[in-house]
């Protein structure tokens, strides 16, 4: 079976027995986990399919366990003989395209999202940060609502579907934000359950950081394309590192990226890895693009089909 899209999806798609499935019942998928486990120097079976929900959460543990399911139903695909044209990732899961892509190998892939991690991490716990999705408004309402704060920092992050943008930044400004969409008729504005005004500026030293380890890295021509969160476009990978950098101060374009693939003719896809939020955004952008949910053995399955 071919695709379009090969969807990886970001933090917060993380839950307690993620990936045991095909831990289980796909060789190939098992020595991911095992590959996994040796480049983070920890069990990442045993975090995926034992922590609680609460040890999950963690940042510093969500991104490698996403990071390591997503590639071990990617590698489940692969040897049931699904092909893909083309690579997205949402925030994290951008890394996992690169990897899915061949950019980079598993093992060093696996390596840059834990440091990627424990970056995120240490700039959450350093900074009285969060985040908030606001359902209900055009974008550019959000933007002004956004550039009228005078507490502090906060900026449209995730650019999710039409009627669904999350901001984030500093809790005072997070707040004064949050009343000014709700004043200009927000449906909803919900506090999403993370510490980390994640992809803003308050993520610049983490990301300057990150940009210096992955240059130590060897990055080879991708495999398919891949699309970029910071355009929508097409991945430009001649300076991997400086884009990585930008990558974790800047909005995650998502709307514009699906569109974008559609535009090239990508109207199938599979959202692999835990959840299926991007499967849900897919239905709120198009009608046209088709996406089904991989996470299991049986999706792996039903995907060859």
């Amino acid at each position: 079976m071919n695709y379009g899209f090969a969807f990886f999806p970001g933090q917060g798609a993380q839950a307690p027995g993620m990936g045991k499935d095909l831990f289980e019942n796909s060789q190939a998928a098992k020595l991911v986990f095992e590959e996994a486990s040796d480049g983070a120097g920890l069990d990442v079976a045993k975090l995926c399919f034992e922590s609680d929900k609460a040890v999950l959460s963690r940042t510093e543990n969500s991104q490698i366990a996403i990071f390591t399911h997503s590639m071990a139903a990617w590698a489940a695909l692969k040897e049931a003989g699904v092909e893909f044209q083309a690579a997205a990732g949402f925030s994290l899961g951008e890394y996992t395209a690169l990897a899915a892509a061949g950019v980079v190998s598993l093992a060093d892939g696996v390596k840059i999202v834990s440091m990627r991690g424990k970056l995120m991490q240490q700039a959450a716990d350093s900074i009285d940060g969060g985040m908030a999705a606001i359902l209900g408004l055009e974008d550019s309402v959000i933007e002004e609502a956004c550039a009228k704060v005078t507490s502090g920092v906060v900026r449209p992050v995730n650019y999710n579907c039409p009627g669904q943008l999350v901001i984030a930044g500093e809790k005072a400004a997070l707040a004064e934000a949050i009343e000014n969409c709700k004043a200009a008729g927000a449906r909803r504005a919900l506090p999403l359950a993370v510490s980390g005004a994640f992809h803003t500026p308050l993520m610049a030293k983490a990301a300057a950081e990150l940009r210096a380890y992955v240059s130590d890295f060897t990055f080879s021509a991708p495999k398919m394309d891949i699309y970029s969160n910071l355009d929508g476009k097409v991945y430009d990978c001649s300076d991997l590192p400086a884009h990585l950098e930008q990558h974790m101060v800047s909005p995650v374009r998502w709307t514009q990226l699906v569109k974008n693939g559609m535009a090239a003719g990508l109207t199938s896809a599979c959202e692999i890895g835990p959840g299926k939020t991007l499967t849900g955004f897919a239905g709120k952008i198009s009608k046209e693009l088709t996406c089904k949910t991989v996470q299991d053995m049986a999706g792996v399955q039903a995907a060859a089909e």
